[in-house]
């Protein structure tokens, strides 16, 4: 996917009011901020890279809908949505440091773009914590993020499919066998967790189908063990 994307247009249009809305508004005089838009460009171009097939501008896209459908649950809406756009702007599936690495890019990257040091921080904060998904209760901003990024997993049974076989095609270099075990033993994890979705929203709309979606994943896979 490249930038020639349907929604690029639409998203680096968001991005820039989200980095514009997230430093103070600054448009003008001696101590402007940079132009937004090539740190949005460089992003985009980063979720297009070729040897994405789930984590791409489509997830970016759905995860900063969703972001919009739960930012009244926010402390900082803004800070989640610049979070949104750089959880995964460094992926390589061979690699196991993809959040930290996508963390340390908003982290040059943000202050360079004339965002406070405070709300730099949480974004980071932020990134970081797609690595577990796992946010402190009470942390409504990473309850945003880690509901808006695991919501694919509630969706309906064809979209389900079409997930599990994009990440399938991302690991594509893994042998059937190794990546059925190591997808079976996530797929156990995320059963095992006491609440998927944190948000009221997530938990009335989307726990149930995502984990009607996770087992019916899992007993597909068992199946063929």
């Amino acid at each position: 996917m490249s930038e020639t994307h349907p929604a690029s247009a639409a998203l680096l249009a968001r991005w820039n009011a989200t980095l514009t809305s997230a430093r103070g508004g600054m448009t003008g005089g001696a101590d402007a901020a940079p132009d937004p838009e090539p740190y949005g460009r460089d992003l985009l171009r980063r979720w297009a890279e070729p040897h994405r097939r789930y984590h791409t501008t489509d997830h970016l896209l759905a995860v900063l809908d969703r972001v919009d459908a739960l930012a009244g649950h926010a402390a900082d809406p803004d800070a989640v949505r610049l979070a949104a756009w750089f959880h995964d702007a460094v992926y390589r599936p061979d690699r196991s440091e993809n959040e930290e690495r996508s963390a340390g890019l908003a982290q040059r990257a943000l202050p360079e773009a004339g965002v406070g040091a405070a709300r730099t921080a949480e974004v980071v904060r932020l990134v970081r914590l797609t690595v577990t998904h796992d946010p402190a209760p009470g942390d409504r901003d990473g309850e945003v993020l880690c509901d808006a990024d695991l919501a694919v997993l509630a969706g309906s049974p064809g979209a389900y499919a079409a997930y599990a076989a994009a990440v399938r095609a991302e690991y594509a270099f893994v042998p059937d066998d190794a990546f059925t075990a190591g997808r079976a033993d996530v797929l156990r994890q995320l059963l095992a967790l006491p609440r998927l979705f944190r948000t009221p929203h997530g938990a009335a709309h989307w726990e149930a189908p995502a984990r009607h979606n996770l087992a019916t994943e899992l007993a597909l896979l068992d199946a063929r063990a």
